[in-house]
């Protein structure tokens, strides 16, 4: 008797979605609106059928270290393999799933969490994680836009998730640490569950038995990311089975070059797709290890750093200026490797890393609407200020408003291509962000002769004043560059004059005096006149999302900033 979970085989044709729930495919933007894609490289090229987890979780012995813990616990891949598989019988049994349900995923960062989206991809279905800090409203946006019907939750982050009151959504729960089965919490659902005599109020014991992967399509939506913007309904981004192994076979491969002996550690959740990758996919993919840590802000990355001998770092520039002032306290001589990504790193910083640790950080911009970072550059090629060159595998240039590519050394559009590419679920935002064939980024680059690529700023964040053109990140980093400031972060103010006029926040080290004439001062052997702020503000500390990105929008709304008294006088 057929099985109703899984799909019909594919009869002969190698592109048939292995999808029952079509809702996925059936959502993906027109053809004609699809970026091109590039599979330029030998390992690009992907067999028709391919389901990503089998291809991550196949190859280790079985008693290789793959997650490990900051209590110390080390889950093996034998283990890990072991898991997904009754975690994916489970999924497909008791409750329900069929290849192309999604399912959302909520948790800190555990080995659990990253077990439960493995067999996610393993049953099929569609994997939504989302982050432990979001609130009901916006998951309840998440689960309307991607007509989510499943849901997996640490049970610590549980809450909020059933306080969005979302209609029709199954929550079940997950012990993190805790070595406990997998329970329905969502109690009224248990207890006319248990009425109608249609199941039980828990599920049942898991299958102990190895799980046959859903014969999914190479082209089958494997998880829809959604982006992490700080403005605006949340756009989700479908990424299919060979994009995972797309941004491993790339970024990594070529650029990271990670050994089956590192640890991987870093900041980034994985609900972010910085974090997916550079915790669970990169890792798995080069048979190697991941610490992953549920509190890892920059006062928690140095002594696990040291505890665990990491030798590969992810995370924000923020984090690794925040740490300067810790290097001393521990050993982190393990390091070998250190990324950064999710914003513009300044030059200021990269020095300053490198001068105390020795270690260049390899630089790189990605999105989310292409997984991962496809701009960077590592070791000697590494160019302090810019953010490299195009990864192998991607194409990148810089273009006026109307597609054009314009010259070296002007600032312009990021355009870039390469095998994966933006499809929104559903969103006529689609048009914006792919054009002629090419994934627009929304920053404003440009590209020197030597061909290397140099942030400018956002290209929404370019201030106009008296008709000059400054950017943000420009000042910011020369602001950086004063000892006393630990953070800086620059945006236009309206003004009926002059268009706009530059304000800068600033975060200084504890104890400094909060002195606008002295940054100005500073400023001015920095940078021409007309960059220099003519109004400075001192925060205890800037606003960020949850994945650490600056929400400049909320600078410029927030009431009763500490003003500059002198702020409006001419340069």
């Amino acid at each position: 008797m057929a099985d109703p979970h899984r799909a019909e085989p594919h009869r002969g044709d190698p592109h048939r979605s292995a999808h029952v729930d079509t809702f996925a495919r059936e959502h993906l933007p027109p053809p004609d609106q699809w970026p091109d894609l590039r599979f330029d490289l030998p390992e690009l090229r992907y067999p028709a059928r391919l389901n990503c987890a089998v291809e991550l979780l196949t190859g280790p012995p079985d008693d290789r270290p793959v997650f490990r813990t900051a209590s110390g616990d080390s889950w093996t891949y034998g283990q890990l393999r072991a898991l997904v598989d009754r975690l994916a019988h489970l999924l497909t049994g008791d409750l329900g799933v069929v290849p192309g349900n999604r399912v959302l995923l909520r948790g800190p960062t555990t080995p659990w969490l990253a077990a439960c989206w493995l067999a996610v991809l393993k049953a099929g279905a569609v994997a939504v994680t989302v982050l432990a800090q979001q609130r009901p409203h916006e998951l309840r946006a998440i689960c309307e836009i991607a007509r989510v019907r499943h849901a997996l939750c640490d049970v610590r982050a549980v809450d909020d998730l059933a306080k969005a009151e979302i209609p029709g959504l199954r929550i079940t729960t997950y012990g993190g640490e805790a070595p406990g089965d997998l329970l329905i919490r969502t109690e009224a659902d248990a207890q006319a569950r248990t009425a109608a005599g249609t199941a039980p109020a828990t599920p049942r014991p898991a299958v102990d038995t190895p799980y046959p992967a859903v014969d999914t399509a190479a082209e089958d939506v494997a998880l829809i990311a959604f982006t992490s913007g700080t403005t605006g309904r949340p756009k989700g981004c479908m990424h299919f089975h060979r994009d995972v192994l797309a941004i491993a076979d790339t970024f990594s491969r070529h650029v990271l070059k990670p050994r089956a002996d590192d640890v991987f550690a870093g900041s980034p959740p994985l609900g972010f797709t910085f974090g997916l990758g550079g915790l669970v996919i990169f890792p798995m993919r080069a048979g190697a290890s991941a610490l992953l840590l549920e509190q890892a802000g920059p006062g928690q990355l140095l002594p696990a750093v040291a505890e665990h001998r990491v030798s590969v770092l992810f995370t924000a520039p923020t984090a690794y200026r925040a740490m300067l002032d810790e290097l001393d306290a521990y050993d982190v001589t393990c390091l070998r490797r250190c990324v950064s990504a999710g914003e513009n790193l300044p030059a200021a910083t990269w020095r300053a890393w490198h001068e105390r640790t020795g270690l260049r950080i390899i630089n790189g911009i990605g999105a989310t609407e292409l997984l991962h970072i496809f701009v960077s550059a590592a070791d000697g090629d590494i160019r302090p200020g810019t953010t490299g060159v195009p990864v192998p595998g991607w194409h990148a240039r810089v273009q006026d408003g109307s597609g054009a590519p314009v010259p070296d050394g002007e600032p312009g559009l990021l355009a870039v291509r390469g095998p994966v590419g933006c499809r929104y679920l559903a969103d006529p935002r689609q048009r914006e962000y792919v054009r002629g064939g090419w994934n627009v980024t929304g920053d404003t680059y440009v590209r020197e002769p030597d061909g290397y690529f140099r942030y400018v700023a956002r290209a929404d964040d370019m201030i106009i004043s008296a008709g000059y053109n400054i950017a943000g990140p420009e000042v910011e980093d020369a602001l950086l560059r004063h000892p006393d400031v630990v953070e800086a972060a620059v945006v236009g103010r309206p003004d009926a004059n002059r268009g706009q006029v530059v304000v800068a926040h600033a975060v200084l080290k504890e104890g400094a005096e909060r002195d606008s004439d002295a940054l100005r001062a500073f400023l001015r052997s920095e940078l021409a006149p007309y960059k220099c702020p003519r109004e400075f503000v001192f925060l205890d500390a800037l606003p960020r999302t949850a994945t650490g990105k600056l929400q400049r929008h909320r600078l410029l709304a927030a009431p009763g900033r500490e003003r500059d008294p002198q702020g409006d006088r001419a340069e």
